[in-house]
């Protein structure tokens, strides 16, 4: 059996896994991650030699290793171009980890990773147009095309977060005002939720953040509004509004099979996708006549991230 190493490397943490022929991760490994590119680097390799060794097998056994990055990197020249989350710029990760490991590297988003993951072995296996979004603490996007993960002319594209959907509207973390992700992410969510609670100040939204730790997360709306309260119903219903919005638009350019969500809020499971699948259909073109594709929460959490990064050479 052959096996392949998919590495996540995240803004706390170097996640790293065996994955087998059948796509399944059978070792894993964490270690924390560090914002110095030299010594990340080095940890990236120390996280390849331990997970090897993991499986008895020497980085030389592996025909290559794939990194998925929460940033802008261009898989053509293996250089990260911008990380937000650590203010890397155009730093050359593949061609240095090469040199560490002896072998082949891949790079790639980490989002777009995780549809390929899910594509080989998690909600979209079998299907070859998919669409995804990951809704964290930004929103991610991954798309592939028969088959194949589409990256745009120049390796960079599929910046799903950051289409614009308001003109005019709230500014995003990246300068463009108006994006996906300054409506649609959890960062989003919490500020709308927080933002209800000044102005309804007798919702049971502050008794329910007073029993958490004074923190408002992506989850506090969402229990809120099951639970009855009507501030948090109308900020629930509100930022379905916007993600369907943006959904759709992507539904009518692309036609997935499948549409797939991620990430932290994904595990609202039916929560999220019922009332989503009903509001989208307002937004996709025809869509009374040809339908819409179900819009599904993804399966495979973090492992999808480490599969479709071993996967990556084959993309």
């Amino acid at each position: 059996m052959q096996y392949r190493i998919g590495i996540d490397l995240g803004g706390t943490a170097v996640k790293s896994g065996i994955v087998d022929e059948n796509h399944q991760v059978v070792f894993r490994h964490s270690q924390p991650s560090d914002h110095n590119f030299e010594r990340a680097v080095a940890g990236l390799a120390e996280a390849v030699e331990t997970v090897a060794a993991m499986a008895g097998l020497r980085v030389s056994d592996f025909p290559c290793v794939g990194v998925g990055i929460p940033s802008t990197v261009n898989p053509h020249t293996k250089r990260l171009v911008f990380a937000n989350n650590t203010g890397w710029r155009d730093v050359p990760i593949g061609e240095a980890l090469e040199q560490r490991l002896g072998i082949p590297v891949y790079i790639g988003n980490d989002a777009n990773c995780a549809v390929i993951g899910e594509a080989l072995a998690g909600a979209a296996k079998g299907r070859k147009n998919v669409v995804m979004l990951t809704l964290g603490t930004g929103v991610g996007g991954g798309i592939l095309l028969d088959g194949r993960l589409f990256t745009g002319g120049d390796g960079m594209g599929v910046e799903l977060g950051h289409t614009p959907l308001l003109h005019g509207g709230y500014r995003c973390t990246c300068g463009i005002e108006g994006c996906l992700e300054g409506y649609a992410s959890v960062t989003a969510l919490i500020r709308q939720t927080r933002q209800a609670m000044e102005e309804h100040p007798e919702s049971a939204l502050h008794a329910y953040v007073a029993e958490h730790g004074g923190q408002v997360d992506g989850r506090t709306a969402f229990d809120c509004a099951q639970a009855g309260d009507e501030a948090a119903a109308a900020v629930v219903d509100q930022y379905l509004e916007y993600l369907a919005n943006g959904i759709g638009g992507l539904i009518t350019i692309f036609r997935p099979e499948i549409f797939l969500l991620g990430g932290g809020l994904s595990a609202q499971g039916e929560n999220l996708t019922r009332p989503l699948s009903e509001k989208v259909l307002r937004y996709v073109y025809s869509s009374d006549l040809i339908g819409v594709p179900p819009i599904v929460t993804a399966t495979l959490g973090n492992a999808a991230g480490t599969i479709g990064a071993a996967y990556l050479d084959r993309m």
